[in-house]
């Protein structure tokens, strides 16, 4: 990979940079953003600060047609739902892999189809990094041996729900135990919490599906950081999984590691060792 291309400019796209600056087996040839119209000036603020250790050439457009006519070698989505709707299915079949961190966005089973068509006809992989949770890995494995039960549990401080549908269920500064607000499918927390929920659809798509795999969302006073719980019943094996990730300091609905899971993605694509 000599050209690698992020959609968005705000706290993910800044975290997944600093990860990978100085952690390049080589600097890349060029770096490019494409960034809201309106926007410009931030990402060319970002570029400046962090592209010098990453890339040789940087630049900001802000038109997908600008974007495509640059072919990158690879793109990382770090913008949002929106922006896989509005991008994902052009980039794929133009035969550019693509990772998307937004993956809520594919609980919309049109789209989910689309963009595998897309992939299909482009001949580029739609990766779906793990983000903020852990245990991808064993889910996917598990899977293959026979899925019995796959429960997510999200808990987050009741100010991390501020701006979610969770506002109209509770008063979030009156609450001082922790809540359930949330108990359904995968499928429904994605598509009402799409700023919280999009390690739900994680694990959805590496496990038993949109609706077989149930979800908890809770606004829990006693903690200060999101935790991520993962339990699975399966042929093979059983186990939880659960992480404390701590908020992203530019975005507390998001935890610092789902942007450091996508320069994971990056790395894994810019030397010879996979991990």
């Amino acid at each position: 990979m000599r050209h690698l291309a992020l959609i968005g400019a705000g706290g993910m796209a800044e975290t997944t940079l600093q990860a990978l600056a100085g952690r390049l087996p080589r600097r890349l040839a060029c770096l490019t953003v494409l960034a809201r119209p309106g926007s410009e000036a931030k990402a060319a603020a970002m570029l400046d600060r962090l592209a010098p250790a990453i890339a040789e050439r940087h630049g900001v457009v802000t038109a997908l047609p600008a974007l495509l006519a640059a072919r990158p070698d690879f793109v990382a989505e770090c913008a949002g739902h929106a922006a896989v709707r509005d991008h994902a299915e052009a980039i794929l079949r133009a035969g550019i892999p693509l990772a998307v961190i937004a993956i809520g966005a594919l609980a919309d089973q049109a789209l989910h189809d689309r963009l595998l068509a897309a992939a299909e006809a482009g001949g580029a992989p739609l990766i779906l990094p793990p983000g903020a949770v852990g245990g991808i890995d064993a889910l996917v494995a598990a899977r293959l041996s026979g899925l019995e039960e796959v429960v997510y549990s999200g808990r987050k401080p009741p100010q991390a729900w501020r701006g979610t549908a969770a506002e109209a269920l509770l008063d979030l500064d009156a609450v001082v135990e922790p809540v359930v607000f949330y108990e359904g499918s995968a499928r429904g927390a994605a598509r009402d919490y799409p700023q919280n929920a999009n390690v739900a659809a994680t694990v959805a798509l590496a496990g038993a599906g949109f609706e077989a795999t149930r979800v908890r969302l809770v606004a829990d006073p006693s903690i200060t950081r999101n935790v991520h719980e993962v339990s699975v019943r399966s042929a093979a094996a059983d186990f939880t999984i659960r992480l404390e990730g701590r908020p992203s300091p530019a975005n507390p609905k998001t935890s610092l590691t789902a942007g450091l899971s996508l320069a994971r993605e990056i790395l894994n694509r810019s030397g010879g060792l996979v991990i």
